[in-house]
């Protein structure tokens, strides 16, 4: 069951905006079709964090998406969010699996590393998450992950698997034609002119795919 939300448009949220722009962004997306999206803020103080992981809390329950946030499990678990995504460095998998309980959902980082992934799948995590697929703006020294990670996770790991790096309208189709099951998406969402019509456009990528 927890994986069937598992699947579309990954919106991540962007670092230096303020609050009220920042949510008047995330429901724009969330409003055209974004079904999961990340809090992910790594400066901001924990005070300002818990507002904001709150308010987006609210909004998500609004539109029936996912919350997941960043790094973070104690966050996560004092709004009451529907999971974590861990980077590489940011904690171990088995432990937040514990924390989180079986309600919550776990995802994982993996880069370019399908050992990583297979780790991931033992220790708990409901989804894995390869990048950068390409040149991304926000992490231009990621190393690039090859589209066949993406097949290979779904014939050997039966995970859902989210791509990550550089992802525009113009190259995402080829990432779920390789077996993408959900694209993360910071720049080209939120930096869009219009947010909104920005998610929708992602929205016929996923059509006639499995869930």
């Amino acid at each position: 069951m927890r994986h069937s939300v598992l699947h579309g448009l990954y919106a991540i949220t962007p670092d230096g905006l303020g609050n009220a722009h920042l949510i008047a962004r995330v429901e724009a997306a969330l409003r055209g079709g974004a079904g999961i999206l990340q809090y992910r803020d790594k400066t901001s103080p924990a005070s300002r964090q818990a507002d904001v992981a709150r308010e987006l809390r609210a909004l998500c329950r609004a539109f029936g998406a996912t919350l997941i946030i960043n790094d973070d499990v104690a966050l996560a678990l004092s709004v009451d969010a529907d999971g974590v995504h861990l980077g590489g460095d940011d904690g171990d998998l088995a432990a937040a699996r514990r924390q989180l309980g079986p309600g919550k959902l776990l995802g994982a980082s993996c880069y370019a590393d399908f050992g990583r992934a297979r780790a991931a799948a033992a220790a708990g995590a409901d989804y894995v998450a390869f990048g950068a697929v390409f040149a991304s703006p926000t992490k231009p020294h990621a190393p690039r992950a090859d589209l066949a990670l993406f097949g290979r996770c779904r014939r050997e790991l039966r995970l859902p698997a989210c791509a990550i790096g550089g992802i525009t309208l113009d190259n995402a189709a080829q990432v779920v034609r390789a077996g993408a099951d959900m694209l993360a998406v910071i720049t080209d969402l939120f930096e869009a002119p219009d947010v909104e019509t920005r998610a929708r456009a992602y929205r016929p990528l996923f059509e006639g795919e499995p869930t």
